[in-house]
């Protein structure tokens, strides 16, 4: 049961001896998620605090789905699970990959239960490989401008980080059109919420 599967995570040790910060998966579900949030991995800011998407990512993020902090952070309505649940790591370019031990051996597992669940946003291209398998395109951009093949089971999105800030410049069609989407998707499932 949920309770017994979140604690079991939290003293998850699979990977430890990779992650130079130690061990602290962050996780948020409930049994009544009806949307699930699958990013990366949390950064040493979240692996700090222990509050997902507690940085300017999320402050994007949830301008993108149109709620905000308390619509966000009720498990009741969003559910909140990385590729890699502990921080990886420093890598040359920012932080290491998501650790791949994690998704294989929690994600189906917490998948199990959530008989609510309506719809997964995948951000960025570990969650879409993992998910889509080969319906995934074979770039991000591509993947994520398809979005409508994905639904009504998954969204695909690019990570909300600062660091994509030229990404987001040079593909306009994105806040044109998959973030206008995005808030409709998101907000026909919050009518239901109410």
């Amino acid at each position: 049961h949920m309770d017994q599967l979140l604690k079991d995570i939290r003293s998850c040790t699979l990977c430890a001896e990779h992650l130079p910060l130690g061990p602290n998966p962050v996780i948020t579900v409930s049994p009544q998620t009806k949307i699930l949030i699958i990013g990366q991995a949390p950064g040493t800011k979240v692996h700090a605090s222990g509050i997902p998407w507690d940085e300017l990512s999320g402050r994007a993020l949830r301008r993108w789905l149109g709620v905000d902090s308390n619509v966000f952070y009720n498990s009741g309505i969003f559910g909140i699970m990385a590729m890699g649940m502990c921080y990886p790591g420093k890598g040359l370019r920012g932080d290491l990959p998501p650790r791949p031990e994690c998704a294989k051996h929690w994600h189906h597992q917490v998948l199990e239960h959530l008989p609510d669940l309506q719809l997964t946003l995948l951000i960025g291209m570990y969650a879409q490989k993992f998910y889509l398998g080969k319906n995934a395109k074979s770039t991000l951009s591509e993947t994520v401008k398809n979005f409508e093949n994905y639904l009504p089971k998954y969204f695909p999105l690019v990570h909300p980080s600062p660091r994509n800030i030229r990404w987001q410049r040079n593909n306009p069609w994105f806040e044109e059109d998959v973030v206008p989407a995005l808030e409709v998707v998101v907000g026909e499932i919050m009518q239901q919420c109410r």
